[in-house]
């Protein structure tokens, strides 16, 4: 699958944490619903509750699973 080119002035952090109004579709190419398909399967990293309001993904966590996808891994 292709992925769209990354916007030059919002590289995806070496850590911390990324809410999915950034993840998707720069960093996971997929609308919501199939993120959270994915999530639920195992197929994409699981977001940690930062607070009652607020969830997101460890930049390390899409890092693994972006270098993971030319290697035939959870496809």
């Amino acid at each position: 699958m292709a992925y769209p080119p990354e916007p030059a002035n919002s590289a995806l952090p070496a850590t911390g944490f990324i809410r999915e109004k950034r993840l998707i579709p720069t960093y996971a190419p997929f609308s919501s619903a199939t993120l959270w398909r994915k999530v639920k399967s195992g197929d994409f990293p699981a977001p940690v509750k930062l607070s009652p309001g607020v969830t997101a993904w460890r930049c390390e966590d899409v890092h693994a699973w972006i270098a993971n996808q030319g290697k035939g891994a959870h496809q």
